[in-house]
């Protein structure tokens, strides 16, 4: 089997690669994730997706390295990583009682043939009416400062929502697994057979 990089630093990545059971490394790609301008969220995350599993190319020969963007979009608007506090606040008002999609970007880029897959996956979420108050408990409880859209949907972030709608809930933390493995079939990777 051909060794496995997934082109993260993301701890929630790495958690839901490892679900897998097959063996991996991590790197982390050093790449511009600033949207083109008029670039749309699904072309964003494709380039972006794509661009990750290449930086680590040249690095790696001989590797399957998956790569994977993520970002929100709200209404027309693609919401990306907080950072702040006061940015997050933004995000969450912004969020209360609408919808968001989740738009996840996803690449098994094969070193060896140079040969990529190229896919994206949405997720949507409706949030509930939420308010100030519980915005605020929420981020100092949380401080999802690092993920898209400000909340971890696999800690007290569920709590926002009132519904979820998509194919596979790993997307919605930042790595379509369904997707992932029908990818690594066609490269002859079968984690049903692989998995130690």
């Amino acid at each position: 089997m051909q060794p496995i990089l997934l082109a993260s630093s993301s701890t929630y990545r790495r958690e839901l690669l490892a679900r897998l059971g097959l063996p991996f490394k991590c790197a982390s790609p050093d790449i511009d994730e600033s949207p083109l301008a008029h670039e749309n969220a699904d072309d964003l995350v494709k380039r972006l997706a794509l661009a990750k599993a290449k930086a680590l190319a040249a690095e790696h020969p001989s590797h399957l390295i998956i790569g994977s963007d993520q970002v929100a979009v709200l209404g027309d608007q693609i919401i990306g990583k907080p950072h702040t506090y006061e940015r997050a606040c933004e995000q969450l008002r912004s969020a209360s009682g609408s919808q968001v999609i989740f738009k996840t970007g996803l690449c098994l880029l094969n070193t060896s043939t140079g040969q990529s897959q190229v896919a994206v996956e949405d997720f949507k979420v409706e949030f509930r009416e939420l308010s100030d108050d519980q915005i605020h408990h929420y981020l100092t409880y949380e401080q999802p400062y690092d993920c898209a859209g400000s909340f971890k949907c696999e800690g007290l972030g569920i709590a926002l929502f009132s519904k979820l709608n998509g194919d596979d809930p790993n997307t919605l933390i930042g790595l379509p697994l369904i997707r992932l493995v029908d990818m690594l079939k066609k490269e002859g990777v079968d984690p049903l057979l692989l998995a130690r």
